[in-house]
Protein backbone atom coordinates (compact mmCIF):
# COMPACT_ATOMS: atom_id res chain seq x y z
CA UNK A 1 0.00 0.00 0.00
CA UNK A 2 0.98 3.24 -0.67
CA UNK A 3 0.88 6.38 2.11
CA UNK A 4 -2.61 7.53 1.32
CA UNK A 5 -4.06 3.90 1.05
CA UNK A 6 -2.20 2.72 4.62
CA UNK A 7 -3.97 6.40 6.35
CA UNK A 8 -7.57 5.52 4.78
CA UNK A 9 -7.03 1.82 5.70
CA UNK A 10 -6.14 2.31 9.24
CA UNK A 11 -9.07 1.40 11.67
CA UNK A 12 -9.33 0.85 15.17
CA UNK A 13 -9.77 -3.04 15.75
CA UNK A 14 -11.42 -4.61 18.88
CA UNK A 15 -11.37 -8.04 18.27
CA UNK A 16 -8.31 -9.93 17.27
CA UNK A 17 -7.67 -13.82 16.06
CA UNK A 18 -6.63 -15.23 19.35
CA UNK A 19 -3.03 -16.76 20.21
CA UNK A 20 -1.74 -15.16 16.83
CA UNK A 21 1.84 -14.44 17.35
CA UNK A 22 3.55 -11.49 15.66
CA UNK A 23 7.02 -12.22 14.97
CA UNK A 24 9.51 -10.16 16.57
CA UNK A 25 11.16 -8.65 13.01
CA UNK A 26 7.21 -6.88 12.80
CA UNK A 27 7.44 -5.80 16.27
CA UNK A 28 10.95 -4.26 15.60
CA UNK A 29 9.45 -2.87 12.07
CA UNK A 30 6.70 -1.43 13.73
CA UNK A 31 8.70 0.48 16.83
CA UNK A 32 11.18 1.66 14.31
CA UNK A 33 8.37 3.41 12.44
CA UNK A 34 7.29 4.63 16.04
CA UNK A 35 10.89 5.99 16.60
CA UNK A 36 11.36 7.67 12.87
CA UNK A 37 8.71 10.35 14.51
CA UNK A 38 9.58 13.52 14.31
CA UNK A 39 10.42 15.68 18.11
CA UNK A 40 11.16 18.90 19.26
CA UNK A 41 15.02 19.50 19.09
CA UNK A 42 15.06 15.11 17.99
CA UNK A 43 15.21 14.72 21.61
CA UNK A 44 12.87 11.63 21.36
CA UNK A 45 11.20 11.78 24.16
CA UNK A 46 9.71 8.70 24.23
CA UNK A 47 10.57 4.44 25.53
CA UNK A 48 7.83 1.81 24.67
CA UNK A 49 7.43 -1.20 26.39
CA UNK A 50 5.74 -4.28 24.95
CA UNK A 51 3.23 -6.51 26.40
CA UNK A 52 2.67 -9.91 25.52
CA UNK A 53 2.35 -11.44 28.95
CA UNK A 54 -0.92 -12.78 29.47
CA UNK A 55 -1.09 -11.64 33.23
CA UNK A 56 -0.20 -7.74 32.72
CA UNK A 57 -2.56 -7.19 29.87
CA UNK A 58 -5.58 -8.19 32.51
CA UNK A 59 -3.39 -5.80 34.95
CA UNK A 60 -3.74 -2.99 31.96
CA UNK A 61 -7.60 -4.38 31.39
CA UNK A 62 -8.12 -3.73 35.42
CA UNK A 63 -6.73 -0.23 35.42
CA UNK A 64 -8.84 0.76 32.27
CA UNK A 65 -12.00 -0.39 31.31
CA UNK A 66 -11.47 0.79 27.49
CA UNK A 67 -8.71 -1.83 26.70
CA UNK A 68 -11.01 -4.84 27.01
CA UNK A 69 -9.68 -5.77 23.44
CA UNK A 70 -6.23 -6.80 24.40
CA UNK A 71 -8.15 -10.08 25.88
CA UNK A 72 -7.83 -11.26 22.40
CA UNK A 73 -5.31 -8.70 20.88
CA UNK A 74 -1.69 -10.04 20.52
CA UNK A 75 0.39 -7.86 22.41
CA UNK A 76 0.29 -4.18 23.77
CA UNK A 77 2.94 -1.47 23.09
CA UNK A 78 2.88 0.82 25.82
CA UNK A 79 4.14 4.11 24.86
CA UNK A 80 5.88 6.64 27.46
CA UNK A 81 7.02 9.70 27.74
CA UNK A 82 10.09 10.82 29.36
CA UNK A 83 9.36 15.14 30.14
CA UNK A 84 13.11 15.02 31.79
CA UNK A 85 14.45 14.82 27.72
CA UNK A 86 12.93 18.09 27.15
CA UNK A 87 13.89 20.33 30.20
CA UNK A 88 17.55 21.39 28.62
CA UNK A 89 15.36 22.84 25.30
CA UNK A 90 13.12 24.50 27.78
CA UNK A 91 9.90 22.72 25.68
CA UNK A 92 7.41 20.57 26.60
CA UNK A 93 6.35 19.16 23.45
CA UNK A 94 6.81 15.32 24.39
CA UNK A 95 2.70 15.07 24.32
CA UNK A 96 2.52 16.17 20.83
CA UNK A 97 5.85 13.97 20.00
CA UNK A 98 4.70 10.89 21.19
CA UNK A 99 1.41 11.43 19.63
CA UNK A 100 3.44 11.50 16.63
CA UNK A 101 5.61 8.32 17.35
CA UNK A 102 2.04 6.77 18.16
CA UNK A 103 0.57 7.19 15.07
CA UNK A 104 3.62 6.32 13.18
CA UNK A 105 2.99 2.28 15.02
CA UNK A 106 -0.25 2.56 13.86
CA UNK A 107 0.51 3.37 10.80
CA UNK A 108 2.92 1.03 9.64
CA UNK A 109 0.99 -1.58 11.79
CA UNK A 110 -1.63 -1.22 9.18
CA UNK A 111 0.76 -1.71 6.77
CA UNK A 112 2.50 -5.05 7.97
CA UNK A 113 -1.47 -6.28 8.09
CA UNK A 114 -1.96 -5.94 11.58
CA UNK A 115 -4.70 -4.08 13.34
CA UNK A 116 -4.50 -1.32 16.12
CA UNK A 117 -6.56 0.45 18.73
CA UNK A 118 -4.95 3.73 20.55
CA UNK A 119 -6.27 3.29 24.60
CA UNK A 120 -5.15 6.71 25.84
CA UNK A 121 -3.83 7.24 29.55
CA UNK A 122 -2.07 10.18 30.11
CA UNK A 123 -3.72 12.75 31.48
CA UNK A 124 -5.61 10.52 33.47
CA UNK A 125 -3.34 10.59 36.56
CA UNK A 126 -4.94 7.51 38.43
CA UNK A 127 -4.43 5.22 35.36
CA UNK A 128 -0.61 6.56 34.69
CA UNK A 129 0.20 5.92 38.17
CA UNK A 130 -1.34 2.43 38.36
CA UNK A 131 0.20 1.52 35.34
CA UNK A 132 3.42 3.06 35.58
CA UNK A 133 3.45 0.98 39.03
CA UNK A 134 2.32 -2.48 36.51
CA UNK A 135 5.17 -1.57 34.15
CA UNK A 136 7.37 -0.73 36.72
CA UNK A 137 8.48 2.49 35.01
CA UNK A 138 9.14 6.10 35.85
CA UNK A 139 8.33 7.33 32.76
CA UNK A 140 4.75 8.35 31.82
CA UNK A 141 2.28 6.40 30.04
CA UNK A 142 0.86 8.08 27.09
CA UNK A 143 -1.36 5.05 25.72
CA UNK A 144 -1.53 1.36 25.25
CA UNK A 145 -1.79 0.14 21.66
CA UNK A 146 -3.64 -3.25 21.36
CA UNK A 147 -1.74 -4.88 18.40
CA UNK A 148 -3.03 -8.01 16.75
CA UNK A 149 -4.38 -9.99 13.09
CA UNK A 150 -7.97 -8.58 12.94
CA UNK A 151 -10.86 -10.61 13.39
CA UNK A 152 -13.47 -7.52 12.30
CA UNK A 153 -12.82 -4.91 9.64
CA UNK A 154 -15.48 -1.79 10.66
CA UNK A 155 -16.35 0.72 8.26
CA UNK A 156 -14.14 3.70 8.10
CA UNK A 157 -15.53 6.34 10.51
CA UNK A 158 -13.25 8.96 9.30
CA UNK A 159 -14.22 11.69 6.60
CA UNK A 160 -13.42 15.05 5.11
CA UNK A 161 -15.60 17.58 6.56
CA UNK A 162 -14.69 21.04 4.53
CA UNK A 163 -16.44 22.81 7.75
CA UNK A 164 -13.36 22.50 9.25
CA UNK A 165 -10.96 23.66 7.14
CA UNK A 166 -10.49 27.68 6.88
CA UNK A 167 -8.32 28.96 4.07
CA UNK A 168 -6.58 32.17 4.44
CA UNK A 169 -5.34 33.75 0.83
Amino acid sequence: MNTSEVIRARRSIRKYEENFIIPQKDIEIILEAAMMAPSACNTRPWEFVVVENSIIKEQIMEISPYTSMLRTASLAIVVCGKPDLQKAIGSSFWPQDCGAAIENLLLQATDLGYGTCWCGFYPVMERVEALQKVLHVSSIPMAVIAVGKPAENPEARGFFDSSKVTYLK
